[in-house]
């Protein structure tokens, strides 16, 4: 291709978070010469997506602080962003995309990175409630933070009690919140990680003085004036301010499956977040990609898999030959715990726990027989780089040496 082609190629990519915006500067670096253009129908300048239940809901900084880039480093590296602007077709037939305002824009290769939205659920009266938000975004978390600022009355119920609705639960208590979490399943977390887990979880909201039920199915709001009344299917019921909704999410595939693209638990893409048209990749959370280390297709909600994904994608669209292989690994900051997991615990059929002697600093390793599949670290960053290397090295470990605290916790000391 000559150098004048290159220069006439564009790369439209739809969505301008994580895993958009570093594909977008990862084709600068593998030596796109053409335009990138980036759509997001979000108008705020591209954000961090983590902080947000987190530390930038208990601060006063405004959402520039959050930036993922500049806006002057677009322009720098001549990638045109333009948000607030919705997609509303792809055409591959055309190698076109259609906006909601009906411009049609060329593309030679298009990158999907739509990510996901939250579950609203089918609750009877929760669409006549005061004060609900999910927590996806930086328009939910000012609305959130101008509630806690303005109202006399700050009891919070959260309904959901995975990560999510536990850190919000957390930064909502730091802020003089009164805080009720409400979880359908037996045990929060109950979906990603062991019982041991679990009851940690658990009890330290608790010491925090933050209410968390179990088994309790949220069967309708009633409003009441500034207040809801949110009733349970065993009868009891809990008074809500504000309301936070954190029970899961959707991939945003609707665009991928209107332009006939395959969709298994996602888009499906190959080792190279290639779809099924050759010229569309898709990279994020909306993406269902074969993982190495654990022989199967998986779809991941994670940053870390939206980053690792666009360098795959650019690499591949500039004609390499790259191949996804990624071991996931995920955090969550809960009052003055820090939680690092790596791997996917799906399949085992063991666990260690190691207790150190430092309060509060624990691992949970999970096992498949003598396979270690993942790693939960609770204020212990040790466990949590080694637990790495051996998942990525397939270490064997000795489960008897791991347990033993008067071992130290060292790679060359816990093997088998």
């Amino acid at each position: 291709m000559s150098a004048n082609e290159k220069n006439t190629e564009i790369c439209v990519i739809i969505g301008a978070s994580h895993g958009g915006v570093n594909c977008a500067t990862a084709l600068r670096r593998e030596g796109w010469e053409g335009q990138i253009i980036l759509f997001d129908a979000d108008p705020v300048m591209p954000y961090h997506k983590p902080p947000l239940s987190k530390a930038y809901l208990t601060s006063e900084d405004g959402i520039d602080k959050n930036q993922l880039k500049s806006e002057e480093s677009y322009a720098k590296e001549n990638i045109s962003l333009n948000l607030g602007v919705t997609v509303a077709e792809i055409q591959p037939e055309n190698k076109t995309i259609v906006l909601s305002d009906g411009t049609v824009q060329a593309y030679t290769k298009l990158v999907i990175a739509t990510g996901a939205r939250p579950i609203i659920p089918p609750i009877p009266g929760l669409d006549k409630a005061k004060n609900v938000f999910p927590l996806r975004t930086a328009q939910n978390v000012s609305d959130i933070r101008n509630f806690m600022q303005t109202s006399a009355q700050k009891r919070v119920v959260v309904i959901g009690g995975g990560y999510i609705g536990l850190e919000t639960a957390a930064s909502l208590k730091k802020l003089g919140a009164e805080v009720v979490v409400l979880e359908r399943e037996s045990r929060i977390l109950a979906r990603v990680t062991a019982p041991e887990m679990s009851t940690f979880f658990h009890d330290l909201h608790h010491n925090h003085g933050v209410e968390v039920l179990t088994r309790k199915n949220v069967t309708a709001i009633e409003n009441q004036g500034d207040t809801n009344q949110v009733i349970c299917g065993d009868g009891s019921s809990y008074t809500a301010d504000l309301l936070i909704i954190g029970v899961g999410i959707f991939v945003n595939k609707e665009l991928a499956e209107k332009a006939n693209l395959t969709i298994e638990n996602g888009i499906l893409v190959d080792e190279t977040a290639r779809t099924s048209d050759a010229n569309i990749y898709a990279i994020g959370d909306c993406t269902y990609h074969f993982n190495p280390h654990y022989n199967r297709n998986i779809r991941l909600e994670s940053v870390q898999n939206a980053v690792d994904q666009s360098k795959v994608a650019a690499a591949a669209i500039c004609g390499k030959q790259p191949v996804y292989d990624s071991i996931p690994w995920f955090w969550s900051d809960q009052y003055d715990i820090k939680l690092q997991m790596v791997g996917l615990s799906q399949g085992y059929n063991q666990i260690v726990l190691r207790q150190e002697e430092t309060p509060n600093s624990f691992s949970v390793w999970y096992f498949q027989d003598d396979t270690l599949l993942s790693v939960d670290a609770v204020n212990n960053a040790k466990a949590y780089v080694i637990g790495t290397k051996s998942i990525k090295e397939g270490k064997i470990i000795n489960k008897e040496k791991l347990k033993d605290t008067s071992i130290p916790l060292k790679l060359d000391t816990i093997l088998a």
